[in-house]
């Protein structure tokens, strides 16, 4: 079975919101440091330990 990437991160997004219920706030810093992130120098670095 094919799902998109982005359909799944939806989602278990979703599932994650509604089951753990965190506050906005947490969501809006953790979205907003997961693109400074992949902006940044170290995103080679997680890369190759995520690989």
């Amino acid at each position: 079975m094919d799902v998109p990437l982005w359909l799944a991160l939806i989602v278990v997004g979703w599932l994650g919101i509604k089951l753990i219920r965190p506050p906005w706030w947490l969501i809006a810093v953790l979205l907003f440091g997961g693109y400074l992130l992949a902006e940044s120098g170290l995103a080679s670095v997680v890369d190759t330990t995520v690989k």
